[in-house]
């Protein structure tokens, strides 16, 4: 039998099961030689995620939403919009919610999630001994797409943030699609790392965690009073060719703001803080050790500065 997704909800403090969107498919394609062949010659290839995205901005896809929303138990009271006056299922996915249920943490000192999601959460990425299982891990240096420089002085990012806190938080099909600021500060230009398009989703990423280092990404490094830098990345998946970014460049941001959002499918936000520039909340950590995720929403507090000193 297949290993099911469980993760720790952080407001029922329960463990649940995820329900897979496209299970039978995502399985065999990760799962099985013949669909593992079937991603590596077409599915993780632009062209792949492009045709389909284009088949989400037709019309005629409208028709797939009320049945998506029934299917998943989707909350409609959150949308900003009546789910009748989507005119594509793209559309309806990268949805705005109202302000109103998605508080912010308060605090200059607290840094929110940046995601709706499931979340990993390490306080030292150098130390972690595993990500989604145990031993698998992968470098800054690969994630910053800093791994083929030659020496360490080439490598600024990741001396930057060695000994960083990291956090993976994973979009299923089913969340919220929009990634918003964590912390306050000044963001810098967006820089895009061209990369393949494999699925994140668990299934994928117990065969081989390094398919978050391989595929599209961009970067978005913040320059936060209370944080110092953070870096921020979005990864790309399968059927997820686009990352659109709706910030202003060199504009103060407010933790909360939003950043940009993902076209559709799942995909994962990436943030980095610099050695002791934060603590998280146990709650978030204790369920990392064990290689589990934490389901918590976007603007929920994550953690916080240390107090100076």
């Amino acid at each position: 039998m297949a290993e099911p997704i469980c993760y720790f909800d952080r407001y029922t403090k329960t463990v649940k099961t995820e329900k897979i969107f496209g299970e039978t498919w995502l399985r065999f394609a990760y799962e099985n030689p013949l669909g593992r062949f079937f991603v590596w010659a077409l599915a993780r290839r632009k062209f792949f995620s492009w045709w389909y995205g284009r088949q989400m901005n037709k019309r005629v896809s409208a028709l797939r939403i009320l049945p998506f929303i029934t299917a998943y138990n989707i909350d409609v009271d959150e949308f900003a919009k009546s789910p009748f006056d989507y005119k594509t299922f793209n559309e309806f996915f990268y949805r705005s919610l109202k302000p109103e249920v998605r508080p912010i943490a308060a605090g200059d000192r607290v840094a929110a999630l940046p995601a709706d999601g499931r979340h990993l959460l390490f306080a030292d990425v150098g130390t972690a001994d595993g990500f989604y299982v145990k031993g698998a891990c992968f470098t800054l240096a690969e994630l910053f797409d800093e791994a083929r420089r030659k020496s360490d002085d080439e490598r600024v990012l990741s001396r930057q943030f060695a000994g960083g806190a990291m956090v993976i938080s994973r979009l299923c099909p089913v969340d919220y699609h929009r990634f918003h600021f964590p912390v306050s500060g000044v963001p810098g230009e967006p820089r895009l790392m061209n990369g393949w398009l494999y699925s994140v989703s668990p299934v994928a990423l117990r065969h081989n965690l390094r398919y978050l280092v391989q595929n599209k990404r961009v970067l978005t490094l913040i320059e936060s009073r209370d944080f110092g830098s953070v870096a921020m990345l979005e990864i790309g998946a399968t059927n997820v060719g686009s990352i659109r970014q709706s910030f202003v460049p060199g504009r103060a941001v407010a933790k909360g703001d939003e950043k940009g959002f993902f076209a559709f499918g799942g995909s994962c936000v990436v943030t980095i803080f610099q050695r002791g520039r934060i603590r998280f909340d146990t709650d978030l950590l204790a369920p990392s050790a064990q290689h589990m995720e934490t389901y918590a929403r976007m603007g929920d507090r994550l953690g916080a500065a240390p107090e100076a000193g």
